[in-house]
């Protein structure tokens, strides 16, 4: 999958993006709300070929796509189907760059179209840890609702924490 918005490229990985996305996810607040903790130099080549190798959404693999503008990676998406018929959750990233100028929206909102319209998606969502309020503001401007909040039924870097499930329709764009 590769589209262009008004002044975004999303595509697959390139051997090329190691050093971007590097600085995205080198990045302790980046990190903070993430299932991983932040790159060092001895991971980042294990952890960045695996996004090299999602280049196809299928039911067996997870999509994972460069956000670029002009040349540079600023953000990285994730797609993957669900156990659940017909249901895609997403994740995002984005370098803190490029935090308050709405490229996240315009990316998500892209994507969340494209998987409606080429992948025949019933269900989108996305699962959240509850104190990442970046991340439910997204959500919200790009159309989904907040669907639940778990208490405490995450552990995740030694300590429980609360999740959000946020969800959509194709009727609800």
């Amino acid at each position: 999958m590769e589209f262009s918005t008004e002044r975004l490229t999303i595509r697959p990985f390139n051997s090329n993006d190691l050093h971007d996305v590097f600085n995205i996810y080198n990045n302790d607040d980046t990190c903070r709300y993430l299932l991983h903790d932040k790159w060092t130099y001895e991971n980042m080549h294990e952890r960045f070929n695996k996004k090299l190798k999602n280049r196809v959404l299928t039911k067996e693999t997870n999509l994972s796509l460069a956000v670029v503008n002009h040349t540079k990676v600023i953000g990285d998406l994730s797609v993957w189907y669900t156990d659940m018929m017909d249901t895609v959750e997403i994740g995002y990233s984005f370098s803190n760059e490029a935090s308050g100028k709405g490229y996240g929206t315009e990316a998500v909102s892209s994507l969340v179209k494209k998987l409606f319209d080429e992948f025949d998606v019933h269900r989108i969502q996305a699962n959240l840890d509850a104190r990442n309020k970046a991340s439910q503001r997204l959500c919200e401007r790009i159309g989904m609702r907040k669907e639940a909040h778990f208490i405490q039924d995450f552990w995740n870097k030694g300590e429980w924490t609360d999740s959000i499930v946020y969800g959509m329709l194709l009727s609800d764009l």
